[in-house]
């Protein structure tokens, strides 16, 4: 889960956590894909993004 937005006032949000080691550009390349409102959920992908790779690392 990608969340390129600060909590709001309310104080909720998403649990993030990860960290991205290489491929900047392509999480670039994501945060600029048009989004869109679903239900209650805003900024939806208007198309889905899809990560095709990810490893766990130590």
């Amino acid at each position: 889960f990608l969340d390129f937005r600060a909590p709001p006032a309310q104080g909720y949000g998403y649990c993030v956590f990860g960290r991205l080691t290489k491929g900047l550009e392509v999480l670039d390349a994501i945060a600029t894909v048009p989004t869109t409102t679903v239900s209650f959920h805003e900024n939806v992908p208007a198309e889905p993004v899809i990560i095709t790779k990810a490893e766990i690392s130590e």
